[in-house]
């Protein structure tokens, strides 16, 4: 699979320009709350398409309440997608990605019920992922009461809710509900450092080495953790008959590589896999819709989710 690096798109280099004018510290080198509080504010713009409604709902998750958020698009009977936020398993919230779930819930015709799900370090893995299947499982008996067909259900995320998605996809596999589709966005899969895009891309833009080694030492609660395939996805020693996968990945992003490496072991079990690979974007380009290369990335994306999941 081809996952080359070509120059930088200019109208996305412009955008990194400005949140970086803006002064926007790494990660790593902030407290927890206020690398929250400052990612909650660079990527919660309040805009993307109207929907025909908009619902916070709480439903009864493994460490008590659980927060969604539910877009109805104006689709009759659409399918329904769970959606998980990246963050790496430490920030993000339903507001960071009401864009991104906008957008998908528009362009694919889909019910998105986006995942509140607790996070590190309060609550380390597994929380996450127990949350994040719990929200599956909810999705698939009540999705017909908000509108959607749970008959055609799919799992998507970014970065860390793309690690999220998977795990969820692979538990599915074993206990259900059956998955139509997962939507692997710039994932997060393993916990290695020895790839090309890292020595390429360590320093950015808009995720370094040192934020992504953050994020891990966050989430995992010791060094045996990180065999988990439910944490290392990667490492799943049995990735058959789990659903079918569309994997997407940028050239200038630490996390290509494992993204590829993912979708290649997909594809190696048997599992129908599109892999989508944008050279010249960045982590996180499918919220930077305003840039026109992303942009086309999203319709691309929606096109597939409807493919999938019918």
């Amino acid at each position: 699979m081809n996952h080359a690096s070509d120059e930088l798109d200019p109208e996305l280099e412009g955008v990194i320009e400005a949140i970086q004018a803006a002064g926007v510290p790494p990660w790593h080198s902030l407290s927890v709350e206020s690398a929250r509080r400052i990612e909650d504010e660079v990527f919660s713009s309040g805009s993307g398409p109207e929907m025909r409604s908009v619902r916070n709902l709480r439903i009864d998750g493994p460490g008590g309440d659980l927060p969604i958020r539910v877009y109805r698009p104006h689709a009759e009977r659409p399918s329904t997608l769970v959606f998980y936020h990246g963050g790496g398993w430490t920030l993000g919230t339903l507001d960071s990605a009401d864009d991104i779930c906008r957008e998908l819930a528009a362009r694919a015709e889909c019910l998105v019920l986006s995942v509140d799900y607790r996070l590190a370090p309060e609550h380390p893995f597994p929380a996450a992922v127990d949350d994040a299947y719990a929200a599956l499982e909810w999705a698939a008996d009540y999705a017909d009461s908000l509108g959607g067909d749970p008959g055609r259900l799919g799992v998507a995320g970014t970065s860390a809710g793309g690690n999220l998605a998977a795990t969820t996809a692979l538990r599915a596999r074993d206990a259900g509900p059956a998955l139509a589709g997962q939507f692997l966005l710039y994932p997060m899969t393993d916990r290695s450092f020895d790839r090309d895009s890292y020595r390429e891309h360590g320093d950015g833009p808009l995720l370094t080495e040192e934020g992504v080694r953050w994020f891990w030492n966050q989430y995992l609660r010791s060094p045996v953790d990180e065999h988990n395939p439910f944490a290392t996805v990667l490492r799943a020693p049995d990735l058959s008959d789990v659903a079918p996968a569309t994997v997407a990945t940028a050239g200038h992003d630490v996390l290509r590589d494992e993204g590829t490496a993912y979708a290649e072991k997909l594809s190696n079990h048997g599992v129908p896999t599109e892999y989508d690979h944008y050279p010249t974007l960045t982590h996180g380009f499918f919220s930077l819709t305003d840039v026109e290369r992303a942009d086309e990335a999203m319709d691309a994306l929606a096109e597939n989710v409807r493919s999938r999941l019918g």
